[in-house]
């Protein structure tokens, strides 16, 4: 044990007969509040954003092909999946896969309630993973390459809304080309809930080739391709590379371009979380400073002593720096084990609820990585040191002749 830990260890006490001792407390406190605030807000941050993320990435696909034109209705505009776009699909790298998809308006009619929606259509090849995981009753439609499936997916809402459940018949209106309605009859096989309700209000899922039939399409078009990354941080580079290769006619849009005001405010809980570290630091870090100064100044004839005997200003300044090193380390731990407990409750139970209709969300998400806290807690760490050396500057100042008289 060095001499400055040893005497560290026994200069100061915890009695409540000693100004320093509830000060030493009230750091500890600050201390563990603040890791637990952060922790606790970076994990709510995380959480929310992967969620919300992963909620529009699961309708509209992380990247998706259209016709460049200036068509801003639901109805896109056709175009083949010739040899030249498959080759540029299939040997772009990032691209885990792809799929067909059409979207087309219509309207929900019963003999009580009248609805409108967008019937969008999927082949084959879509991936269902995600609405599998949402899927609330009954199954998600099976389609295939040749004929035409009256199986259609919906979401909850428009099943409460319609009163509608698996297995019942559900007549959709059309308006073709000639400005005529056209009807037709499909069954729902699903009901599913994201909880995203600007898209579960309005999307049915259906059979592609019935949208191509309404449409007047040719076998192989389609409204959109979406394309589906290996990881989330690699869209923006595989839809520059699109955005080269594919052919003049078409235009390539990331998720964050077709919905910017989810994005957008996704990224203001990053300034957010940002602001709420840096006043959970200042708060703490002011509380561990004022500490330091009041056990330099009650101690003030101690430091006198200790240095009338011989000892340098880096060893006085040493022995105060292991006490507030401890006392740190408690704050920090008692803080990690606060916030990681519940961090773990809130995902265990979800006691901590939310309105969907406004957060898109049932309960608070947690999302937490052991890389995050151990960068959150060496950063703070280390911040925290830094300026625990300010009021250590202090002793170099104070003069034995003078400081041993101090009380």
């Amino acid at each position: 044990m060095s001499g400055s830990k040893f005497i560290s260890d026994r200069l100061f006490s915890l009695s409540k007969d000693h100004l320093s001792s509830t000060v030493m407390r009230l750091a500890v406190t600050s201390v563990a509040l603040a890791i637990t605030v952060m922790i606790i807000s970076l994990a709510v941050v995380v959480g929310f954003k992967n969620q919300i993320r992963a909620k529009v990435v699961g309708f509209v696909a992380p990247i998706h092909l259209q016709s460049l034109d200036m068509n801003e209705s639901y109805e896109e505009t056709p175009f083949g999946l010739d040899e030249r776009l498959r080759n540029c699909l299939e040997h772009t790298d990032g691209i885990r896969h792809y799929q067909c998809v059409a979207n087309k308006a219509g309207m929900i009619k019963t003999d009580e309630e009248i609805q409108g929606v967008v019937m969008k259509g999927v082949g084959a090849d879509y991936d269902w993973s995600y609405f599998e995981q949402a899927l609330l009753q009954g199954e998600v439609p099976k389609y295939e390459d040749e004929g035409r499936s009256d199986a259609v997916l919906i979401s909850k809402s428009i099943a409460d809304k319609m009163l509608l459940k698996v297995g019942d018949a559900m007549r959709v209106w059309f308006i073709d080309e000639d400005m005529e309605a056209r009807g037709r009859k499909f069954n729902v096989t699903g009901v599913f809930e994201t909880g995203f309700s600007e898209f579960d209000e309005r999307y049915v899922f259906c059979d592609l080739n019935q949208i191509r039939k309404l449409n007047h399409w040719e076998g192989d078009e389609t409204g959109l391709v979406e394309v589906w990354t290996d990881s989330w941080e690699q869209t923006d580079a595989v839809n520059a590379s699109l955005y080269y290769n594919i052919p003049p006619t078409l235009a390539s849009y990331t998720a964050r371009d077709s919905n910017p005001q989810v994005f957008d405010w996704l990224d203001l809980l990053d300034t957010n979380v940002w602001l709420i570290l840096a006043l959970m630091f200042l708060v703490a870090g002011i509380t561990m400073v004022s500490m330091l100064l009041i056990i330099i100044i009650e101690k003030t004839s101690t430091v006198g002593l200790l240095k009338a005997m011989g000892a340098s200003d880096r060893f006085v300044r040493r022995v105060f720096l292991h006490r507030a090193i401890r006392i740190l380390l408690i704050g920090m731990l008692i803080g990690n084990a606060l916030g990681l407990g519940f961090c773990l409750l809130q995902q265990a139970t979800g006691f901590i609820h939310l309105n969907p209709a406004t957060y898109y969300l049932s309960a608070v998400p947690i999302e937490l990585h052991l890389s995050t806290v151990l960068a959150l807690n060496i950063g703070a760490f280390v911040l925290w040191m830094l300026l625990l050396l300010i009021p250590t500057a202090i002793i170099n100042r104070i003069r034995p002749s003078r400081s041993i008289r101090f009380e």
